[in-house]
């Protein structure tokens, strides 16, 4: 008598979530408190930021307006995995359905959730690091650690993930020490906590080409505020002078504590949000992130940047670095929400593991005595508070 066993609906799509779990690193480190809001309220939701005060002195009422700061994430990433399999297959036993149809296709949608989240590298302003030179020892992890306690990042939940190159040069420099609880799992593809960070590698780690940029680049007018600057000095006519992503400083304007506003003495990095070419005249103006602010409770630098002040432009032109990164949860966002299940299939499930929603429908082809089968998701990922996390580029 066969021992081999009929797979459900639900026992397939558990088995698969499972797989997918398994594989998320960064998908799995990032806020995903608003899942069940989008079931009710449709593909997009606001997410508030905490507002931000001043303190004033003296008897007098000094009234602060009140910004209400946010930002948003849509559910506009539909993404599925396609396959059939003959009516033999069906009666596998659950350890060799995975193997040959869940376990790939559960990894691909892995990788896609994983590089979807980490894609919000370029919406991070801060940067350390020294393009095209590997992090090679602890001085790398200070360099993000000092970053995120300059700007008030939370001291618990911090997550670094490195890709493998940058992973394995740290991890080559913590085997010789004789703390037993760094050194063992620097050789198991974890190298614990150190620096109050849980550091990770990530083979989705990507990279940030910078642009074409030619010139001797200068504010051009003083006092300039908000979220454009007005530039001059480059090359004339150059096409993708910045890349989105690419990370500006400006000579002369510093960061500063988001509580004290004293000046860190570090020059306050920006992130370019659009791509900037430059005129017949040299001209750019540049969308950035953060808008430079210069007082109020929300005051993020010294000052603003004085006229013909130098631009420096992070990396060298038309060269690809990797863009490892560290953060804390409320950085960035991941909602996965249930797909609906179709009537008139040959089944169709739908399950929920650890808030990941997976749905699986299986349709039958009389002609040719097959199964064609999908797999999907239908998920949003968004940057919620770029300031909480640090880029260490290599």
């Amino acid at each position: 008598m066969s021992t081999q066993s009929l797979l459900t609906p639900s026992l397939i799509t558990k088995e698969t979530l499972v797989i997918l779990e398994n594989n998320l690193v960064a998908a799995g480190k990032v806020n995903r408190q608003f899942e069940n809001q989008f079931v009710k309220i449709g593909s997009s939701i606001t997410v508030r930021k905490p507002n931000r005060f001043r303190v004033t002195s003296g008897p007098g009422l000094s009234i602060q307006n009140i910004v209400e700061p946010s930002t948003s994430i849509t559910i506009n990433q539909q993404k599925h995995v396609d396959f059939q399999f003959t009516s033999q297959d069906l009666t596998l036993t659950v350890e060799e359905f995975s193997e040959r149809y869940l376990k790939p296709a559960a990894a691909e949608l892995a990788n896609t959730i994983d590089f979807d989240v980490l894609t919000n590298y370029n919406q991070v302003s801060n940067e350390v690091g020294s393009p095209g030179v590997l992090p090679a020892n602890f001085s790398a992890i200070a360099a993000v650690g000092q970053r995120m306690d300059e700007n008030a990042v939370p001291q618990d939940g911090r997550v670094l993930i490195l890709n493998p190159a940058a992973y394995w040069s740290l991890a080559n420099s913590l085997v010789s020490l004789f703390v037993r609880s760094v050194s063992e799992p620097a050789l198991k593809g974890f190298l614990a906590n150190i620096a109050n960070f849980e550091i990770y590698m990530d083979q989705n780690i990507q990279a940030q080409t910078v642009g074409a940029f030619a010139g001797s680049p200068v504010v051009n007018g003083a006092s300039q505020t908000g979220a454009s600057l007005v530039t001059n000095g480059w090359t004339a006519s150059i096409t993708n002078l910045l890349n989105i992503g690419d990370v500006i400083t400006l000579t002369g304007v510093n960061n500063v504590n988001p509580k004290s506003r004293a000046s860190t003495q570090i020059q306050k990095n920006f992130v370019v949000t659009a791509q900037v070419n430059s005129d017949s005249g040299g001209n750019a103006t540049i969308p950035i992130s953060p808008a430079i602010t210069t007082s109020g409770a929300y005051q993020n630098v010294t000052g603003s940047p004085a006229n013909l002040a130098p631009i420096q432009v992070k990396g060298t032109t038309v060269t690809a670095y990797a863009q490892n990164i560290g953060f804390v949860r409320d950085a960035f966002g991941l909602v996965t929400v249930p797909l609906e299940l179709p009537q008139g299939v040959d089944f169709g499930a739908r399950e929920m593991y650890k808030n990941i929603s997976m749905r699986i429908i299986r349709a039958y082809d009389i002609n040719n005595d097959v199964f064609p089968c999908r797999i999907d998701i239908l998920y949003g990922t968004a940057t919620f508070y770029e300031e909480l996390a640090v880029r260490l580029t290599n």
